[in-house]
């Protein structure tokens, strides 16, 4: 009887975070988000001092945001950074980011101050969400009023040939070869975001190096279905 080989130990894999490339020519333009970037590309001569940038969760948004900011110089915090006791240095900035203003906590009288202070000194600033302000659940309607009457440009769902270049560009983030047909299969059959596609390339790459594996068209699929499954039991 011959003695079974042992298989071999899967590799544990490192968890290292991978930096995304946010300068501008990294940005992938199309027709989904090409008035967002080129409002971005128009500052200062934007129709006010604030504009809100919105689209769903990984759309490219932080993206845009790191942009504007490398060009306005400005300071780019959270909005849960806003506070009664930050407003005052906050408003000295002549540029500012506030990102993902639409997500709790948030200190909605402190917020409604800053863009007041931000209005008397001529600074601009740039506010990023998920929804439009009414969505936020706001209780303060002077601060929800000043919102709406804020210009906007939104960011859309992915086409198919931009949620295959961000498939390519987030593998190429993590030097990550792989055929154009697994970015054309995955592309077919995932859910159509940029954050799905983002969480894809990471498991795809944690998978793999835990393999020991090449990333191959049956075996990027197979991942596909199990987050499917997973994503499905989460739901339930």
């Amino acid at each position: 009887m011959s003695e079974e080989r042992p298989q071999a130990p899967r590799q544990l894999p490192l968890d290292l975070p991978v930096e995304p490339r946010l300068e501008a020519a990294d940005f992938l333009v199309s027709p989904a988000n090409a008035q967002a970037f080129t409002m971005i590309e128009s500052w200062p001569a934007w129709p006010d001092r604030l504009l809100r940038l919105v689209g769903p969760a990984g759309s490219g948004k932080t993206h845009l945001a790191a942009i504007w900011a490398r060009r306005a110089g400005a300071r780019i915090v959270s909005a849960a950074e806003v506070t009664a006791q930050g407003v005052e240095e906050l408003a000295l900035c002549e540029a500012l980011v506030i990102e993902d203003a639409d997500r709790p906590p948030r200190d909605e009288h402190a917020l409604f101050h800053l863009l007041n202070a931000v209005r008397r000194n001529g600074a601009s600033m740039l506010i990023t969400a998920r929804a439009q302000p009414g969505m936020w659940g706001l209780a303060t309607p002077d601060l929800l009023s000043r919102l709406r009457l804020s210009p906007a440009v939104a960011i859309d769902p992915p086409d198919d040939a931009l949620l295959r270049a961000v498939l390519v560009k987030l593998f190429v983030d993590r030097q990550l070869v792989v055929d154009a047909g697994v970015v054309e299969a995955l592309g077919r059959r995932m859910e159509r975001s940029l954050a799905a596609a983002r969480e894809l390339v990471e498991v795809l790459d944690r998978e793999a190096l835990s393999d020991r594996r090449r990333i191959t068209r049956p075996f990027a699929l197979a991942v596909l279905d199990r987050l499917a499954v997973r994503s499905g039991a989460d739901d339930a």
